[in-house]
């Protein structure tokens, strides 16, 4: 694993998404050995499972720049391997190892819900869970999913957008219902996204329910005419309808229970009408207290994510607790986990990415947040003492060796690189833009790193 010959620092790296690569890039430049631990067997993250599966040309564009980060010999890659309390390795092992800081990039592993009766039934599912299904990440690519014909998505950002691009353009649903428990004006997805089911959006419809909730916008200022103008700003580039589904919008509707249809499925989901109340320069939702049932047999949360609690850091509001009065921010933002029953950072470990800031923008965004990281993580390490090229070596070795103990194939570049080739030979086979192995077995097998029976 010798990268260099020089003195230098070793710093572990959680998560290849975004942030983590990028960070790994700006550590990497500045002399530092960095070990990229990542949980799936490809890098890449969200830029690889979470952005549409069918934007081939922006998917390989990434890919291509991870390839160019990675091929640095300063950063070494381990796939496959889970990091947390009941991990392969804790991140205080990766502290008893040698690692002198520690850089979590992890993203939002988990789902946020609203804690609504009938969230247990058949026909409930979370975005995030959906999104990795179709961009075929293991295990989420091996679940079975019960589309039914007319579909609720609660939230209305990007997110809510690509699950209704799935059910409009792929499954050819009935109805795709997007609902909101604020109003036309506070819509958070962008008007790219929307071109994507602009033409099936049920315009009459909109009108309606604009006209429905005209006077609550009124009372707080806002202008409904903009508003309509935004969401339909798309269809100047929309993409041809390729099904009959109808998409359209409940807005000033809160979720209060999911419906059981008596066999444990969805049987509708009913809501709460609202108002819009001013607060700090914006709006919140209050209840008015009248319900209604919207008729659907499928409920998915668009709502969000939050950190994985497992992975060992306090959590609070769904987000890593960072320190309020960072040592080594960046435009004010901190980056350094900390330890509020101790009052105190905990030394040597940053976050960064969704992992510092739970869903929070896109591929650009984490880039930037990642190498914002790495930039606190140098600054920590200008207090460190810089290990000779013998130290260095001898403590990537015992990391490899330990993750070679744990019994899990773990893999590395040169594996990584040779499913790649696999898998870009199979897409030329079968004469298609791109072709993904659905299991982790396959991959492994596909590497030649098959696991015994």
């Amino acid at each position: 694993m010798n990268s260099g010959t020089e003195a230098g620092n070793l710093v572990a790296v959680v998560g290849a998404g975004p942030a983590g690569i990028y960070a790994s890039k700006q550590l990497a430049d500045a002399g530092v050995r960095v070990v990229l631990l990542n949980r799936d067997i490809k890098p890449g993250g969200l830029a690889e499972y979470g952005i549409y599966h069918d934007k081939h040309k922006m998917k390989e564009g990434l890919r291509k720049q991870f390839r160019q980060i990675l091929a640095n010999p300063a950063i070494h890659y381990f796939g496959n391997v889970t990091i947390g309390a009941e991990g392969t390795l804790s991140l205080q092992d990766l502290r008893d190892l040698g690692c002198q800081a520690i850089l979590v990039t992890v993203g939002a592993q988990g789902t946020k819900w609203l804690g609504l009766a009938g969230e247990d039934l058949q026909g409930v599912y979370h975005a995030k869970d959906i999104v990795y299904h179709y961009n075929q990440l293991p295990p989420f690519s091996e679940q079975k999913f019960y589309i039914g014909r007319r579909a609720a998505l609660i939230g209305v950002g990007n997110v809510m957008v690509d699950v209704a691009h799935w059910l409009v353009r792929d499954l050819g649903i009935d109805e795709v219902i997007a609902v909101a428990r604020r109003g036309p004006t506070e819509v958070k997805f962008t008007k790219k996204e929307m071109e994507s089911v602009v033409a099936n959006l049920d315009v009459a419809a909109l009108d309606a329910e604009i006209a429905r909730v005209t006077p609550l916008m009124l009372d707080v200022g806002q202008d409904p005419a903009q508003a309509r103008d935004f969401i339909l700003s798309a269809q100047a580039k929309g993409e041809p309808a390729t099904s009959d589904t109808v998409f359209r919008f409940e807005f000033l509707s809160s979720p209060t229970a999911i419906i059981d249809d008596g066999h444990g499925r969805v049987g509708g989901l009913e809501v709460e009408d609202t108002k819009l109340v001013p607060r700090n320069n914006d709006t919140s939702a209050r209840g008015l207290g009248t319900h209604r049932v919207l008729d659907v047999d499928t409920v998915v949360f668009c709502i969000g994510d939050r950190v994985d609690e497992d992975l060992g850091l306090p959590v609070e509001w769904n987000e890593f607790v960072k320190n309020p009065a960072p040592r080594y921010s960046t435009d004010g933002v901190s980056y350094e986990a900390y330890d509020p029953v101790a009052s105190a950072p905990i030394d040597g470990v940053f976050v960064a990415g969704w992992a510092r800031k739970a869903s929070d923008g896109l591929v650009g965004v984490a880039r930037k947040d990642g190498t914002q990281g790495a930039d606190a993580v140098l600054r920590y390490l200008e207090t460190a003492p810089k290990l000779d090229p013998d130290t260095l070596q001898q403590r990537e070795q015992q990391l490899a060796q330990r993750l070679a103990q744990s019994g899990e194939p773990v893999v590395r570049k040169a594996d990584w690189q040779r499913l790649e080739d696999v898998e870009q030979a199979e897409a030329a086979r079968q004469g298609l833009e791109e072709f993904k192995f659905g299991s982790n077995e396959e991959m492994l097998a596909a590497m030649g790193m098959a696991q015994p029976a």
